[in-house]
């Protein structure tokens, strides 16, 4: 049976590997809609869940008898990473049966799927990433709310398609999925340290990551913040992003940045549950910058591009939010939350197309203003016209 789903960019991407591949790995965070996805678009598929225990039980003792494809047009297997070693069995079935499009795998812990993955079915399966809904595909129900509101609800789909309250959905999530899944690909002794952990990894949203500093602000090792941010990571909870190389990188900074896939979760974690707070908040800025860097991050997922965004910042804080190269263009983009256009929000853009001048530079800010225009060959673009565009 077809599930209501809002219109997904992804959809058409999906149907299109299906031809081209045996088996399609679709990763993601818990609640981010992989499953509705799935459903819809391979509606005459066999439906298997592994977080049921007694599926879980045959995938284990009998994988033959449940990858059985006869009288099944396809089998879209939830929850794949519960039984990794399925793969294997996978592989067998696909190199036998010598049809694209037969098992759709969807997961919500990537570095667990992908090891199986790489091992088994390395050249059979082309790789998906499924995240909260984008920008662009709440415009499409018309959401009468504004961008700041919308930072402040997040982009989960079960928050719109059944009127949620973001706070109690975030209180949930965090009890339901993050504690829980973070358990089962590590051993945390504290989970309250490792609680107090995430909060703080919130207030650093934007900033380059300080090991030492936020390791003594929870109490434990550097080694233990690394680990916890690889499993954030590896459950599409937090992404780094890394700084710009470039040959004169003596002047620039080494360290990573840290950013969540879904700013409604951010706020949450940082008390802000309405957009009059989020408002007041000393982070806006900060929010509003992870909101943009994650909708350009959306777009690629959604055309199945990799995630190539990277910053640039010098020893002396002067930096660019956003730099990521395409078909030789280096694009340089700068995001301030500010509502009235100035020029002192374009000087490190001026500033980096001069130090970069060895390669082909576009430029463009984006802030929370209204007017949309080209100046001393900057791209000046307000917040939705720059998401809903082409970037």
């Amino acid at each position: 049976m077809l599930q209501v789903m809002i219109p997904r960019s992804i959809s058409n991407e999906l149907k299109r590997l299906a031809k081209q591949y045996p088996v399609l790995t679709i990763t993601g965070p818990r609640q981010s809609g992989k499953t509705t996805l799935c459903k819809n678009t391979f509606d005459n598929y066999k439906y298997i869940n592994l977080e049921d225990i007694d599926t879980r039980k045959q995938a284990t003792d009998d994988p033959r008898s449940l990858l059985d494809l006869k009288n099944e047009k396809g089998i879209i297997i939830d929850e794949f990473q519960k039984v990794p070693d399925l793969s294997s069995y996978i592989q067998g079935v696909v190199d036998d049966s010598k049809r694209n499009g037969i098992f759709i795998l969807t997961g919500s812990q990537n570095l667990q799927i992908s090891h199986k993955v790489s091992q088994s079915l390395a050249g059979r399966t082309a790789i998906l990433r499924v995240l909260p809904l984008s920008f662009k595909e709440l415009t499409v129900v018309k959401t009468k709310k504004t961008v700041n509101e919308l930072i402040v609800n997040g982009f989960y789909p079960r928050i719109y398609k059944e009127k949620l309250d973001p706070t109690e959905f975030y209180s949930f999530y965090m009890n339901t999925y993050i504690e829980r899944d973070s358990r089962e690909v590590a051993t945390i002794h504290n989970l309250s340290s490792f609680l107090t952990f995430i909060k703080i990894l919130a207030t650093n949203t934007g900033k380059l990551i300080n090991y030492a500093g936020i390791a003594n602000d929870v109490g434990v090792d550097q080694k233990t913040i690394k680990s916890w941010i690889s499993i954030l990571e590896a459950g599409y909870i937090v992404y780094k992003l890394n700084p710009y190389f470039t040959n004169i990188r003596k002047r620039f900074v080494k360290s990573p940045k840290v950013y969540f896939y879904d700013t409604g979760l951010l706020c949450y974690l940082l008390g802000i549950h309405d957009v009059n707070l989020f408002e007041s908040h000393p982070l806006k800025g900060f929010i509003f910058e992870n909101f943009v860097i994650t909708e350009v991050i959306k777009n690629k997922f959604n055309k199945v591009k990799d995630n190539n965004l990277m910053f640039i910042q010098d020893q002396t804080g002067n930096e660019i939010d956003i730099v990521m190269e395409e078909a030789g263009v280096l694009k340089n983009i700068e995001v301030k939350y500010g509502k009235t256009f100035n020029n002192d929000m374009i000087k490190n853009l001026i500033k980096y197309s001069c130090i970069l001048s060895n390669k082909k530079v576009k430029s463009t800010l984006v802030y929370n203003g209204n007017q949309n225009i080209n100046y001393k060959g900057i791209e000046v673009l307000n917040v939705s016209n720059f998401i809903l565009g082409t970037h």
